[in-house]
């Protein structure tokens, strides 16, 4: 009785099946290296304020100073400033609304 041979054997391991488990496992691995946050260090919305934060303020100073300059040089004492100020609030409002536009995810965010 001994050297019966059992009515089912084994299933011996199949190399489909390890192929199948460890391109599983590297498809896991890639899964969570595209989900896994990007941002390290400062939070994106602080980076996003802090930017928002400087185009206003660039936009508004570079503007008073260039009006500025052109008043020196013209005479036109108040208009170019005021002028100036315009435009840069201008300028500064466009590159904010630009920013807010953009996403991440778009291919198309840097055109």
């Amino acid at each position: 009785m001994s050297e019966e041979k059992p009515a089912r054997e084994p299933i011996a391991e199949d190399a489909r099946i390890d192929a199948l488990e460890a391109r599983l496992k590297a498809a896991n691995e890639r899964e969570e290296e595209r989900t896994k946050p990007k941002v390290k260090g400062a939070d994106a919305n602080y980076r996003s304020g802090n930017r928002v934060l400087a185009d206003l303020l660039g936009g508004i100073f570079g503007g008073m100073v260039i009006g500025w300059a052109f008043d020196a040089l013209v005479g036109t004492l108040p208009w170019g400033l005021l002028v100036g100020l315009f435009l840069g609030i201008g300028v500064a409002f466009r590159n904010i609304i630009r920013a807010a536009d953009t996403r991440p995810d778009d291919p198309e965010a840097g055109s």
